[in-house]
């Protein structure tokens, strides 16, 4: 299996409004057609984790009903 690498020009990135001036946040592209894309800021060069829209709806929904909160 061959892994293809998506085409993210024209990504659009942004940062939360809530990331601290350090950098230890991630920047996310979701203008991109059926896919969400994820970087490292500090490190923007290391890589890039994509989603398709489903998957990232998906991880949302978790974060707002807990399902990644350490109890």
């Amino acid at each position: 299996m061959v892994a293809v690498k998506p085409n993210l020009d024209g990504a659009i990135w942004r940062k939360s409004s809530r990331s601290g001036s350090e950098g230890n946040c991630v920047e996310v592209a979701t203008n991109l057609p059926d896919l969400v894309a994820v970087r490292d800021t500090k490190d923007r060069n290391s890589g890039t984790l994509t989603f398709s829209l489903d998957e990232w709806v998906a991880f949302i929904d978790g974060i707002r009903h807990g399902e990644f909160d350490l109890q």
